[in-house]
C-alpha cells in the first residue's frame, strides 16, 4: 500500500518487478514510508483469480458474492503485500474480523479513503479507490478471510507434464549456439523467456513459460535451464536442442518465487528444488524431467519470538558446493534450512536461525559463506555451508536488496561481497575473508563479516549490483526510484578508485526508445567479462529493449531491439549462472 504524500501509479502492477515483487512481513505497526518500498511490495498476486473458500460471518456487513469476489481480487491487487494473505499483519496491521468489526465500517471508510499518519494510503483521496469501492473494502474486510486452496501431490502430478521424454532428447549439442553465453531474459508481461545470443545478440528461440518469471538457474552441466514463473510454473529447457525449448514443465503451487538444482559431485542435474509462497512449501523433483518427488511444509515457529506463523514463504534457494545440500531461506521465520538430498526418502534438514525476512543473496568468492538479505531486519546473515553454522549477522543500510550480490577484492580491505539498498542510497561493502576459512587469499580477518565501505549510489531502490572476476567496475541499477532520470542510468565504481564518486550513464537514453519508462534493470555480465547487459523496461505496450556496454571503456556496444521483447525484466547468463558468478 502507499504512504500517503506519494501516489502510487493506478493500476501500474507493470511497474513492480516480479523478482522484487514481495510480502514483506516487518513490524506490524508500521507501513512503507518510501516509493521504493511502496514499488517493491505492491502489485497483483495470482491468488486473487483463484476459487478460496468463503468463512460467512454472520455478524459482518452484508455483501453478495459478486461483492465479495470484487473485493477479494482488490485486496489480492493492492493490499496482501501489506498486510499478508491471511489478513493476519505483516508491513501492515492485522485485518482480522475481531479488530475490523469492532472498528465498524464508517471508521473504516474513512481510514481507508483518507489514510493516516502512520503510513495507511490514502487510497480514496489518491484517486486509486472511488467512494462505492472504499465502502465495498470496508465491508469486505469485516468478513473472515478466504482461504486459498492447498497445492499437495495430487494437484502437481496434474499438472506436471513431460513434453519431450528423455529418452527422445539429444544425446549430445545439436546446435552451434555457444551455450554459455546465451542469456535468459525475463519477458515479464507475455509469460516468456528470450534466449538470446550472446555471441551475436540474436534471439535465439521465444520460449512460453509462465508468468512473471522470477529467476532462470541453470544445471550443474550446463545442459539444462530451469525457470520459475510467478505463478509457480516450472518450465525446462534443454539447451541441447536443435532449437532450444521446452521439454518439461510443472506447476509446483499458486505462487512462488525460487527454483535452484543439484549441484553437489555426483548429484549433477538429478534433482531440481523449487520454493513457494502459497502454500508455504518447497518441493523436491527430478532434475530431467521435472517429476514431484517430496514436498516439505515451512509453517512453524519464528526465529525470534518463537511464534507460529501459518504463512512463511519460501524465498532465494541455493545449491551447496560443500555438500549435497540446498540452502532454503524462509522469510517470515527467518530460518535457513539446509536441506540435505542425498537420501530424499530420508530427507535431512538442518535448521539455522538467522533473521526475519530472509529474501535473497549470494555467495562469497569461495562459495563456502552464503549471505542473504534479512531486508525489513536490514540485516546480512552468514551462512557457512561447511559446518551448516551461522557465521554473523551484519547490520546494513534500509532494506538491503543484493540480487546476488557481488564479490570483488577491496584494494584497501581485500575480498568483499556488496549489497544495495531498496530504502536508501547506500552500498554496503562486506568483509568475507575470515581468518579460519580463507581460500583464495590471506590477511584480512579483522574486517571479516563487517561493513568495511559505505558508498553513496544515486538514491533508493537499487535492485542488483554486479561486478565480474575480470572487471573493475562495480554496476548499481536503481529501477524503482521515482525519479525517472535515476531510474532510466545506472551509477558504475572504479574498485580500484572506491573512494571516488560513481559514474552516472544514460542507459535509457542509449536505447533510443520512444515514450515510456524505460527503467535499467539488472546488470550482468557475458561469460567473458568483457560485456554487461542491461533490460531497459517499458510497459507492454511501449518499445523496450536490451543495451550492451563495453565494460572495460564503459561506452554503448549495442542495442538489441525486437518486437517480441516485450517488458524484459532479469537476465541470465547461462555460464555465470551455472557456476554461481557475480
Amino acid at each position: 500500500m502507499t504512504n500517503p504524500n506519494i501516489r502510487l501509479v493506478r493500476a501500474a502492477a507493470w511497474l513492480v518487478l516480479p523478482f522484487a515483487v514481495s510480502i514483506v512481513y516487518a513490524q506490524a505497526d508500521k507501513h512503507p514510508s518510501t516509493q521504493p518500498e511502496i514499488r517493491y511490495q505492491a502489485g497483483g498476486s495470482p491468488l486473487a483469480t483463484e476459487d478460496m473458500h468463503q468463512n460467512v460471518n454472520p455478524k459482518a456487513p452484508p455483501m453478495t458474492k459478486a461483492e465479495f469476489d470484487k473485493g477479494r481480487q482488490v485486496y489480492f491487487e493492492r493490499c496482501a503485500g501489506c498486510h499478508g494473505v491471511l489478513r493476519k499483519g505483516a508491513t501492515g496491521k492485522p485485518l482480522t474480523p475481531d479488530i475490523t468489526m469492532a472498528k465498524g465500517t464508517e471508521y473504516l471508510k474513512v481510514f481507508i479513503k483518507y489514510g493516516s499518519p502512520a503510513g495507511m494510503p490514502n487510497w480514496g483521496t489518491a484517486g486509486d479507490l472511488n467512494d462505492a469501492e472504499v465502502d465495498l473494502m470496508a465491508r469486505y474486510v469485516q468478513q473472515e478471510p478466504p482461504t486459498p486452496p492447498e497445492w499437495g501431490m495430487a494437484d502437481m502430478k496434474k499438472t506436471w507434464k513431460v513434453i519431450v521424454p528423455t529418452a527422445q532428447r539429444p544425446t549430445k549439442k545439436m546446435n552451434k549456439y555457444n551455450i554459455d553465453n546465451i542469456f535468459s531474459t525475463t519477458l515479464r508481461d507475455t509469460g516468456e523467456v528470450a534466449l538470446i545470443d550472446g555471441d551475436t545478440k540474436k534471439i535465439i528461440n521465444i520460449v512460453k513459460t509462465g508468468y512473471a518469471v522470477h529467476i532462470s538457474r541453470t544445471s550443474a552441466s550446463g545442459r539444462y535451464l530451469y525457470v520459475i514463473g510467478r505463478d509457480a510454473k516450472i518450465n525446462l529447457i534443454d539447451l541441447w536442442m536443435a532449437k532450444p525449448d521446452n521439454v518439461a514443465e510443472v506447476r509446483i503451487g499458486l505462487e512462488a518465487r525460487s527454483v535452484e538444482t543439484s549441484k553437489y559431485k555426483g548429484y549433477e542435474d538429478k534433482y531440481a528444488i523449487a520454493g513457494s509462497y502459497w502454500p508455504p512449501q518447497y518441493t523436491i523433483m527430478k532434475g530431467d524431467t521435472l517429476e514431484p518427488l517430496r514436498i516439505m511444509a515451512t509453517r512453524g515457529m519464528t526465529v525470534d519470538t518463537q511464534d507460529y506463523h501459518p504463512e512463511p514463504r519460501v524465498a532465494a534457494i541455493v545449491a551447496s558446493h560443500f555438500k549435497p545440500e540446498f540452502v532454503v531461506n524462509v522469510k517470515e521465520t527467518g530460518k535457513v534450512l539446509m536441506v540435505n538430498y542425498k537420501d530424499i526418502n530420508n530427507l535431512t534438514v538442518t535448521e539455522i536461525g538467522a533473521a526475519r525476512f530472509l529474501h535473497d543473496g549470494g555467495f562469497n568468492s569461495t562459495k563456502r559463506f552464503f549471505l542473504v538479505a534479512a531486508n525489513q531486519s536490514n540485516k546480512i546473515a552468514v551462512v557457512d555451508t561447511k559446518i551448516n553454522k551461522l557465521a554473523a549477522l551484519i547490520d546494513v543500510g534500509n532494506i538491503p536488496h543484493p540480487g546476488r550480490g557481488a564479490n570483488f577484492v577491496d584494494p584497501k580491505f581485500g575480498p568483499v561481497w556488496a549489497t544495495g539498498h531498496l530504502g536508501d542510497d547506500s552500498i554496503a561493502v562486506i568483509g568475507t575473508d575470515p581468518a579460519d576459512a580463507a581460500v583464495h587469499y590471506q590477511g584480512h580477518p579483522k574486517h571479516a563479516w563487517k561493513v568495511v565501505r559505505s558508498l553513496k549510489g544515486q538514491g533508493g531502490g537499487n535492485l542488483f549490483i554486479k561486478t565480474h572476476p575480470k572487471s573493475k567496475n562495480l554496476w548499481v541499477d536503481t529501477p524503482l526510484n521515482p525519479d525517472p532520470k535515476i531510474a532510466q542510468s545506472v551509477a558504475v565504481f572504479d574498485i580500484n578508485n572506491l573512494d571516488k564518486p560513481a559514474v552516472v550513464l544514460p542507459i535509457g537514453d542509449w536505447a533510443n526508445l520512444g515514450e515510456g519508462a524505460k527503467r535499467i534493470v539488472q546488470p550482468e555480465y557475458n561469460k567473458a567479462g568483457n560485456e554487461v547487459w542491461f533490460a531497459v523496461w517499458s510497459a507492454k505496450n511501449q518499445e523496450s529493449a536490451l543495451v550492451v556496454v563495453d565494460d572495460k571503456t564503459r561506452k554503448l556496444k549495442a542495442v538489441i531491439k525486437d518486437p517480441r521483447l516485450i517488458t524484459p525484466t532479469g537476465h541470465f547468463n547461462v555460464y555465470n549462472t551455472q557456476h554461481d558468478i557475480y
